[in-house]
């Protein structure tokens, strides 16, 4: 497994991508569809996610995963350590023209600089992936506590001044895409979570709830120290 390690944006933020990371993909679906159907995600994720927790036997894959990947977030983040957050399984199922405003401009997973998202990408339908964006008028790449309520506040204004549309994949008049990682099967990407960035999810992308079917990922979120 030898990493990739590309910096973007005026911030040069580090996106490292890690491929053929499990060198079993396969093994991880059949392993996703065996706890299908999942929920509905409680979140603004627009689409279907199975929490993993540490008391059940899928929990083997994120503990795997960790330990795997714990080089890779100490040379690229400068962490000595980190704690596990959350782990799931998720698929993107809500159609284009279902979107609520927030789910159709990019986002953050968290304020906090320490927050890490880890992405493993393991039923991959067609061209997709994920790209990540700066906000043109504020010039905001990754969120924080002092510029989130500008982030916010913008957002809002400049979304409702242009209702409509769907998942955004390029750039537009109210955010410049500043770098972009295929999805490729087995492939993991790990980046700060105050990185704003969105799914490129095409018109045409199958939004099907099955893990088979449908854009599968993991998801999982560390908190470095």
């Amino acid at each position: 497994m030898k990493p990739a390690l590309q910096r973007v944006g005026e911030a040069g933020t580090p996106v490292v991508t890690v491929d053929a990371f499990s060198g079993d993909v396969a093994s991880l679906v059949a392993l996703a569809a065996s706890l299908a159907p999942f929920p509905r995600a409680d979140t603004y994720y627009p689409g279907v996610r199975r929490i993993l927790r540490e008391e059940e036997p899928a929990f083997a894959y994120v503990a795997r995963t960790l330990e795997a990947a714990a080089p890779f977030i100490g040379g690229a983040f400068d962490a000595e350590g980190f704690d596990l957050i959350e782990a799931s399984f998720s698929i993107v199922t809500r159609a284009p023209a279902a979107l609520s405003d927030p789910q159709r401009i990019p986002h953050f997973d968290a304020t906090d600089p320490r927050h890490l998202a880890i992405m493993h990408y393991l039923n991959v339908p067609m061209a997709s992936g994920t790209a990540f964006y700066r906000q043109r008028s504020t010039g905001i790449e990754r969120v924080d506590d002092g510029n989130m309520g500008r982030f916010v506040e913008t957002a809002r204004a400049e979304t409702a001044a242009t209702p409509g549309g769907g998942y955004i994949n390029a750039s537009n008049g109210a955010f410049e895409q500043i770098g972009a990682v295929e999805a490729v099967a087995d492939r993991l990407v790990l980046y700060p979570g105050s990185l704003l960035h969105s799914g490129i999810i095409p018109p045409d992308m199958p939004l099907s709830p099955d893990p088979r079917v449908g854009r599968l990922t993991a998801n999982i979120f560390v908190r470095c120290h």
